[in-house]
């Protein structure tokens, strides 16, 4: 299965569209969101654009939990608490937003790691993919691009167990 990965999209509408294309257009069957969704008119623009099925965990800047929650019930999505661990094609993945500085999400990230087969987080607006013995290591990026000015997202094949990030843009070239 496809998985498109996302997170730290902070409310930027744009972001949200433009990953939902592309993960249609690589023919995605599920979406995981790694917080920092923001505001439940995210979550909206996400199933207006064709996102049907999402799992998402919160962020750190999702304050409104409640109307996220409402809101991802009535699109039919599912909005957890962090660490969530989802099964998918018999793999075991644990959604993470983060907490604190880059090392501090860092060495959470590598206390869950050795009880899954991927570790999906975010927080840091980072890239990453690496390994961590047999477990993958997962940061999509930011697709707000409001720290670092790329917009990035991944997709994850649990088949493979293989990650691919995609570049969405630099956000000045969608203002």
């Amino acid at each position: 299965m496809l998985v498109g990965v996302l997170s730290d999209t902070h409310d930027y509408i744009r972001a949200a569209r433009l990953a939902a294309r592309m993960f249609a257009q690589k023919g995605v069957q599920l979406v995981v969101h790694l917080g920092d969704i923001v505001a439940p008119f995210t979550l909206r623009a996400l199933h207006e654009a064709g996102v049907r099925r999402l799992i998402a965990v919160y962020g750190n800047n999702d304050g409104e939990k409640l109307f996220l929650s409402r809101t991802a019930e009535q699109l039919g999505f599912e909005i957890h608490e962090w660490p969530y661990i989802i099964e998918v094609d018999g793999r075991r993945i644990a959604l993470v937003h983060g907490w604190g500085s880059l090392d501090d999400t860092r060495r959470i990230v590598e206390a869950i790691a050795p009880g899954v087969d991927a570790v999906l987080y975010g927080h840091t607006h980072r890239r990453e993919v690496r390994r961590l013995g047999s477990t993958l290591i997962l940061n999509p990026g930011e697709a707000c691009g409001c720290l670092t000015g790329e917009m990035s997202v991944a997709v994850l094949d649990t088949g493979s167990m293989e990650a691919e990030i995609i570049e969405l843009g630099h956000r000045e070239d969608h203002l």
